[in-house]
C-alpha cells in the first residue's frame, strides 16, 4: 500500500530530524496534534515551529509497529514511542496509536489515541 510506504518514510525522516522531508508528506493545511504541550497546530509553519521547540527540550523516537486501514479509510499506525531528555534519561516508553487521514496524496490530519 502506498500510504504505508509514505508513513514509514515519515517516521524515518522524523527520527532523523529531517523536517523538510517530513513536511513534504504533509498537506499545506495539515492539522497536527501537539502531543507534547497540548492542543494542535495547523500548517507547515506551525508544525515546523512545534517540532523545533520540542527537539530543543526532548528527544522523541517513534517507530511504527503495525498498520491498519479503518472503515473510514484512515490509517491507524501502532507506534512504539520512546522519549528521552537531552541527557539520555528515559522519560516515557509507551505504545500509542497515530491515526492519519489523507487528501490529495498528502497527510491532512493526525490524531493520537492511547492504546
Amino acid at each position: 500500500m502506498e500510504y504505508q510506504k509514505i508513513l514509514r518514510q515519515l517516521y524515518n525522516d522524523f527520527n532523523d530530524r529531517n523536517i523538510d522531508a517530513v513536511l513534504a508528506h504533509l498537506h499545506r493545511d495539515v492539522i497536527w496534534p501537539n502531543g507534547w504541550e497540548g492542543g494542535s497546530v495547523r500548517g507547515h509553519d506551525q508544525v515546523r515551529a512545534y517540532w523545533i521547540r520540542q527537539w530543543q527540550e526532548i528527544d522523541p523516537v517513534v517507530r511504527p509497529v503495525s498498520f491498519q486501514e479503518r472503515l473510514n479509510k484512515n490509517i491507524a499506525v501502532g507506534v512504539h514511542q520512546l522519549i528521552k531528555n537531552l541527557d539520555g534519561k528515559v522519560l516515557s516508553d509507551s505504545q500509542i496509536i497515530h491515526v492519519y487521514s489523507f487528501g490529495e496524496g498528502k497527510i491532512k490530519t493526525m490524531i493520537i489515541e492511547q492504546k
